[in-house]
């Protein structure tokens, strides 16, 4: 089949089963090797008008300005260490030394601690700089805290009194 589909430059419509469901799926060469793609049936694709966003008009700058964005960001080499699997690698060196009754190896630290940002911080900077561009007074204050009404206990009521039923007016008891 691979060198059918190598010889004859097209790709391949299958279907598959897994997880117990019937898949539909294309397969194709890449060097040596055949590849699936997964696809979606039919019932499963959205129509597209009903996500299709309002058309607008972009200008020629605009357009100009994306391309360049793309080609900055552009990458020819695909190779590097922010390329690699860490997480694979980590788990079959975890699983060789459980196979192996080891000690588990010692996670790395990572290089960068990450930053941990104090979001009212940010906000209330945020606030000041949008207020300080209109030209309006700049000064935030704190909230005031809200105050609690502490909940009474329901009220007990009392128990019901009972009235001593009288015979109509007009009746004879006998």
């Amino acid at each position: 089949m691979r060198q059918a589909l190598d010889r004859s430059s097209k790709v391949a419509i299958a279907k598959y089963a897994w997880s117990g469901r019937e898949w539909l799926g294309l397969l194709r060469l890449r060097d040596d090797a055949i590849v699936l793609h997964a696809m979606r049936w039919p019932d499963e694709v959205r129509d597209p008008a009903a996500v299709d966003p309002p058309h607008e008009k972009v200008s020629e700058e605009e357009i100009k300005g994306a391309l360049a964005l793309m080609e900055s960001m552009s990458r020819d080499d695909l190779a590097g260490p922010e390329f690699e699997d860490t997480y694979t690698d980590a788990l079959a060196k975890i699983i060789e030394s459980k196979r192996e009754d080891k000690p588990l190896p010692e996670a790395p630290e990572p290089e960068q601690p990450g930053q941990v940002l104090d979001l009212m911080a940010a906000l209330t900077e945020s606030v000041q700089q949008a207020k300080a561009s209109r030209g309006e007074d700049a000064d935030v204050h704190e909230l005031p805290k809200k105050k609690t009404a502490k909940k009474q206990p329901a009220q007990k009521t009392g128990a019901k009194k009972t009235t001593k039923k009288t015979p109509a007016r007009g009746s004879r008891s006998a």
